[in-house]
């Protein structure tokens, strides 16, 4: 097969298709104009997140057999009208959940430390040990949505903390031994953290809006390594300056760009809420990089490398 590589990812992705004969194209410039021109000369695409692929690309792309994202989700995807043309849609969401659940687990450490304040004042020349006595992980109650390869990683990290874990997801029965799933009202009720590990759709496009964090019964601190677009920026910055969130670690915004690479940046028009959150010390971020490591860029590349070849 003829395959379209417009992302770079890791070498070993190329090399083994390759030497299972297949026909590899890199070109990780191209725009989605041109791609649109050229794309019905192959059989394949391995995309990150550089352009959405949408109907009218779909119908340029007259002898594709597959799309493979180099990621967990498939969002950037025209799904039902893909697989409507009986294209293979495959991602790989098993090589990052365990790089996800580190990373969520160390923001949220850092945040009931102080971590990031603490760091700055030192460097600054202060030791004000008081005002960075940070809070113990053990004991609390911490929620989950979204309890898929990503959330299930995160509880297994908690395993140890003794600490309550609990878990909501839409679909039924998805609980294990290292979190009990509860309903959202239930979670609502007693979390101390909430976890998001969800997809982007329209069920939680702007999920977390200001009615959603008042029926918290507690005040809560909230960690989002999923997607900005979740989060409604604004009701959390009222919720933190009231007091209802009392932190929060953001590893990805609102104000993304849908391929994830870059942030609403013109300070001119810049969102006071991103003025906000970015300048909060209650507020941790990150550009991004929660599934971003050495080991899961080889195990994203190779789990598409090994479910490509398994189709064809």
């Amino acid at each position: 097969m003829k395959i379209l590589h417009l992302d770079k990812n890791h070498s070993l992705l190329v090399q083994q298709l390759a030497a299972a004969g297949h026909q590899n194209t890199e070109n990780y410039a191209i725009s989605k104009e041109e791609t649109q021109r050229i794309i019905k000369d192959y059989d394949g695409i391995v995309i990150r997140s550089r352009f959405k692929i949408d109907r009218e690309f779909l119908d340029a792309a007259t002898k594709l057999k597959f799309i493979a994202r180099v990621g967990a989700g498939l969002e950037s995807i025209d799904i039902p009208y893909a697989e409507g043309k009986g294209i293979h849609l495959i991602s790989a969401p098993e090589g990052n959940r365990n790089a996800v659940g580190e990373h969520t687990l160390g923001m949220l450490l850092s945040l009931f430390n102080k971590l990031n304040q603490a760091d700055k004042s030192v460097k600054a020349g202060n030791w004000q040990r008081e005002a960075h006595r940070g809070i113990e992980l053990d004991g609390k109650i911490v929620g989950i949505i979204g309890y898929g390869n990503m959330g299930k990683a995160f509880a297994k990290k908690l395993q140890g903390f003794d600490c309550e874990v609990l878990c909501y997801d839409i679909l039924d029965n998805v609980g294990d031994k290292n979190a009990r799933q509860v309903t959202l009202k239930e979670l609502q009720k007693k979390a101390d953290v909430l976890s998001l590990h969800t997809p982007w759709t329209p069920l939680t496009d702007k999920m977390v809006d200001a009615d959603f964090m008042n029926a918290f019964a507690k005040a809560f601190y909230l960690i989002n390594t999923a997607r900005g677009k979740s989060v409604v920026t604004s009701d959390l910055v009222e919720a933190l300056k009231t007091g209802k969130a009392l932190g929060a670690g953001l590893d990805v915004l609102e104000y993304e760009k849908l391929s994830f690479e870059n942030l609403f940046t013109d300070k001119e028009t810049m969102p006071e809420a991103l003025r906000y959150v970015l300048q909060a010390d209650n507020v941790l971020l990150t550009p991004h990089v929660a599934g971003w490591t050495v080991e899961s860029k080889r195990k994203l590349s190779q789990i598409i490398v090994d479910k490509i070849l398994a189709i064809f």
